[in-house]
């Protein structure tokens, strides 16, 4: 209950002191008592409630802080005034109707240019700068040629806060009569096309009246549309060639049928060993996301019982990172479980094994053979080759090495030759070391042919020493011989020398092998070392000289040259 002499201001009690010259200046404990006791029976109800200055009731259970008026307010009884909006302090804003105008002001347009005019267009409304047009070559202001229409003069609109927030503000309901009648051409169109689609329909039936008994089965059936072809039910009526669902199994035990709504809520073939495709109308509960859904609700219950406030269609988003959460704690304490438990009993070998249908190499390819072994049907299986690469032959070898063995040593079995890494040559290869295999066969027999000739000269000589008989004949004859011992034993050394010139080209070729395989080895330890190197503390190369390999060089480099993949690359190394 409001005070009202509490709130009394000075000045009004100077004024009217008239008025309170009967009051007493001071109220008693018997005025506050009774103050209390009209307030708790306004509360209660048996009091009339405090009136204001328009008649209006005061509610006895607003607090105090809120019905005690200000004591600048100057209030004379109890009233709720200075709780309601002050008539001075209210704001005047724009009605419903009014809003910004679009467009130009068409009705009125200039024919010569105004001063102060926008001078590419002419309008008033905005400067050059402003303005929207393209810009002219030669603008209005020295032409005076298709001055532009002014903006309308935007008035000044005054909102509160829903008109700012209004999605329909400065809406025209006259735009909406073109989409209307858009929509009224299209439904004309359609009518239009099903009267000439149904027209057509029923030219046709009546051509086909004579042979009605030949396509019986094109004549409409009730609980179908027009065409037959594409038999639509209505509603939820079967078609008549189809098994109704209260025949699909008489067994007055089997699945409940329900002719009201006519759905089977179970499945009719339950417990048999029939297979369709048919298992009732619930069936459609238990496929989908419905037991994933089933799951989501289950997980939503057991956490409110153990604590955790979330609820699946208040809070679906919370719901599902609690469950991916629970779902990544719940695995990760199965696979620390289980690595336990293998780090203490061991067996992992046995868990990563492959199945048994693949280490028995069965398959589901179907191939079919002919009695000779020819493939009928189906893809031949593919070879299982090792990890290693094979049918490669570098260069240009058309064979491996170790393919042609002769006189202790292994080569290559497209040249004969006994260099490992070497470069092929072929034919040219081959009968080379077919012919340096005949003159060193040669030589030898031509050795001892020398040999032999010259044992026989010695004892030709012993006998002629003794016999005295035609002494003349045989010195001619013994001349002859040495002069042709002479001849053969130049010939042999121009042979020998031949030889000797061969052997020491050959020898010559392999002690410069020798030195670019000593200078290919240089350079790869010099490799190894500076790849041991930090990157930062490398040498440079810029001074490195950029020549072409010889053949030399690139025969060391195929010999020394490193191969991964070959399984006996470390025992030869070794």
């Amino acid at each position: 209950m409001a005070n009202t002499l509490v709130n009394v201001p000075v000045s009004k009690i100077i004024k009217n002191k008239s008025s309170f010259e009967d009051e007493p200046k001071k109220k008693s404990r018997e005025d506050w008592r009774k103050a209390k006791e009209l307030e708790e029976a306004r509360k209660a109800g048996t009091a009339p409630a405090a009136v204001d200055e328009e008649g209006k009731d005061i509610n006895p259970h607003i607090p105090q802080y809120i019905s005690a008026t200000p004591w600048y307010f100057g209030a004379q009884g109890p009233t709720l005034k200075h709780q309601r909006p002050q008539p001075e302090k209210q704001k005047q804003f724009s009605s419903i109707d009014e809003w910004y105008n679009r467009g130009v002001d068409s009705s009125k347009v200039a024919t010569k240019y105004r001063k102060g005019a926008c001078e590419n267009c002419g309008a008033m409304t905005h400067k050059r700068k402003e303005c929207m047009e393209r810009p002219r070559k030669i603008g209005a202001k020295y032409t005076n040629v298709n001055i532009a229409p002014d903006e309308f003069t935007q008035p000044e609109l005054s909102m509160d806060y829903d008109g700012k927030r209004d999605r329909w503000a400065g809406y025209d309901p006259s735009q909406h009569r073109a989409i209307v009648e858009e929509y009224q051409k299209i439904e004309e169109a359609k009518r239009q096309m099903r009267a000439e689609k149904l027209n057509a329909e029923e030219n046709d039936e009546q051509d086909s009246d004579k042979d009605e008994d030949k396509y019986v089965d094109e004549v409409d059936m009730p609980g179908t549309k027009v065409d037959s072809k594409q038999r639509i039910t209505v509603r939820n009526l079967r078609i008549r060639e189809d098994t109704a669902k209260y025949l699909r199994n008489l067994n007055p035990n089997s699945a409940y049928y329900d002719p009201k709504t006519r759905s089977m809520r179970d499945n009719p073939y339950a417990g048999t060993d029939k297979e369709v495709d048919y298992k009732g109308e619930n069936f459609v509960r238990f496929s989908g996301d419905t037991q994933q859904h089933a799951n989501a609700q289950l997980f939503a219950w057991e956490a409110h019982e153990r604590g955790v406030d979330v609820h699946l269609l208040a809070e679906p988003t919370k719901l599902e990172l609690l469950k991916q959460e629970y779902d990544k704690k719940r695995d990760e304490l199965k696979d620390k479980a289980r690595g336990s438990i293998i780090n203490r009993y061991g067996g992992e070998e046995h868990l990563d094994a492959l199945p048994a249908s693949l280490l028995l190499a069965q398959t589901e390819q179907y191939i079919e053979y002919s009695r000779y072994g020819k493939i009928i049907k189906g893809q031949d299986r593919t070879k299982i080759r090792s990890k290693y690469e094979e049918d490669v032959y570098p260069n240009n070898h058309t064979s491996v090495y170790g393919s042609y063995w002769n006189a202790g040593k292994w080569g290559y079995k497209c040249c004969h030759s006994f260099v490992k890494n070497s470069y092929c040559t072929g034919i040219a290869g081959k009968k080379a070391a077919e012919a340096a295999v005949a003159e060193t066969k040669r030589i030898i027999n031509e050795e001892e042919k020398f040999d032999e000739e010259k044992a026989d000269s010695s004892d030709r000589e012993s006998m002629s020493s003794e016999t005295s008989s035609n002494e003349e004949e045989r010195v001619s004859k013994t001349i002859k011989k040495s002069k042709s011992i002479k001849r053969k034993e130049k010939k042999q050394k121009q042979k020998e020398k031949r030889k000797n010139r061969k052997m020491s080209a050959k020898i010559q070729e392999q002690d410069k092998l020798q030195q670019v395989l000593q200078k290919e080895s240089e350079r790869q330890r010099e490799a190894e070392r500076l790849l041991q190197i930090d990157e930062r503390k490398r040498p440079y190369n810029s001074m490195y000289e950029v020549k072409q390999p010889t053949s030399d060089e690139i025969e060391a480099f195929q010999m020394k040259r490193k191969r991964e993949e070959d399984p006996m690359a470390e025992f030869l190394n070794k």
